[in-house]
């Protein structure tokens, strides 16, 4: 029987291994405010916004998918190309639907992702297809496993399609969220089921779009047209959408287009962003302060300043703005991962330690935070635990061999029988 924490890894390994292979994009302000616009829909379908949550991909295709119950994940290309709350929730409300009408599980139950240590490669080889949209990512990371298989898992049927598009837009009914944003989100996609693969948006190829199917939507929706859009959900989308495509786009692009943006805060917040990629510092602050001043209690605006700060290599002053961030949203652990981060570069290296393990019993998942947890342990000789979280990174990227190389190390220099040393035997242990 696997121990629960080799089966966490075995679990996890696909979010992980998206990472790595097209590159999550962790930002506690992006994240909560995706979880915002989720919970009513989610809730709608009998699922726990806790519990499931929704990541971005860093990848500029139009795309969305999920492979557990757990996880949501968009690609930033979808995210950018939605003008309305609406649209974004009717893709949230869909993949949920796949969740909560049972797709996933039949699938990996199907395919046997889980059912043992030897399926690890395969979960992973799954988890890279999804990011990447195509079986042909997958190759180096599970021998033996066919392209098709991966592809199987990801496409859905039409009749799948139909059902979940019946589901969401039943979600989105009961949350008051106009349906209509199913239809703009669709007509994104119209008419590239014509054009060659190759030319396909992701989303097309795992989500069939059929005339009929493009019908039925629009004949549910508009009986629902006159629901009007919800204050708060326009303002997080805006912000979200604010923050990715200043983050996505050249500076001087954000700088031409502030004035547009839906409030001033999300205005200022973005001209931080341009000011501080541009190597500005001065401007980036005083630009994020300017938000600072219309939402004083916000962490996420003190998270951006911490972080423009330690892009500019001002270590104390941004491991200043990340304590105060932190004040504000204790439980956070990207936010905590952060105050490390800028903690260690500082050289407060026991004081860094104490934050980044903080941070990794929250979110043992995050890849650059063992990174930096096995710096601060090597800067204060404790090389065994170094070792350790070297080999739970490895594990977590699917480099096998790597890891249980580092965690045969670690095994040797901890004490036998120890919470630690068993960490390293789960690493051993994985097949």
């Amino acid at each position: 029987m696997l121990s629960l924490r080799l089966a966490a890894f075995v679990s996890l390994s696909t979010c992980a291994q998206i990472a790595q292979s097209a590159g999550l994009l962790r930002d506690s302000d992006i994240e909560e405010g995706l979880s915002r616009l989720a919970a009513p829909v989610l809730i709608a379908a009998g699922l726990s916004p806790v519990s499931t949550k929704v990541l971005v991909v860093d990848d500029d295709r139009l795309n969305a998918f999920v492979i557990d119950r757990r996880y949501i994940f968009l690609h930033s290309g979808l995210i950018l190309r939605s003008k309305t709350p609406e649209m974004l929730q009717s893709v949230i409300a869909h993949e949920a639907a796949h969740i909560a009408n049972g797709h996933i599980a039949r699938r990996r139950q199907a395919l046997q992702l889980s059912r043992n240590a030897a399926n690890f490669g395969t979960a992973l080889a799954v988890a890279v297809g999804a990011a990447s949209g195509s079986g042909e990512a997958a190759t180096g990371i599970a021998l033996g496993v066919r392209g098709s298989a991966t592809r199987k898992f990801l496409s859905h049927s039409r009749a799948e399609e139909s059902s979940a598009d019946q589901s969401a837009l039943g979600y989105m009914v009961r949350s008051g969220i106009n349906p209509m944003g199913m239809v703009d989100t669709l007509d994104i996609f119209v008419g590239q089921e014509n054009l060659v693969v190759g030319r396909q948006d992701p989303y097309v190829r795992s989500h069939p779009l059929t005339r009929d199917r493009m019908r039925s939507v629009e004949t549910m929706a508009m009986a629902h047209d006159d629901l009007p859009s919800d204050p708060d959900m326009v303002y997080w989308h805006a912000r979200v959408v604010g923050k990715l495509s200043a983050f996505q786009r050249a500076p001087s692009w954000t700088l031409g287009r502030v004035k547009d943006s839906h409030t001033e805060d999300i205005k200022h917040m973005r001209s931080a962003i341009a000011h501080g990629r541009a190597g500005n510092l001065t401007s980036a602050i005083q630009s994020i302060d300017r938000a600072l001043s219309l939402r004083p209690d916000d962490p996420f605006y003190q998270d951006l300043k911490a972080e423009l700060y330690m892009r500019n290599r001002a270590f104390s002053d941004s491991a200043r703005a990340y304590k105060k961030a932190h004040d504000l949203r204790p439980k956070d652990a990207i936010i905590l991962a952060g105050y490390g981060r800028a903690l260690l570069a500082d050289g407060k290296f026991s004081r860094a330690l104490d934050i980044l393990e903080q941070a990794r019993v929250r979110d043992f998942r995050n890849s650059a935070l063992l990174r930096d947890l096995g710096v601060a342990y090597s800067k204060l000789g404790k090389h065994a635990m170094a070792s350790l979280v070297t080999a739970e990174r490895y594990a977590l990227r699917g480099r096998i061999k790597d890891a249980k190389m580092h965690a045969n190390r670690a095994a040797a220099g901890l004490p036998v029988g120890s919470p630690s040393w068993q960490r390293a035997q789960d690493v051993i242990d994985i097949r």
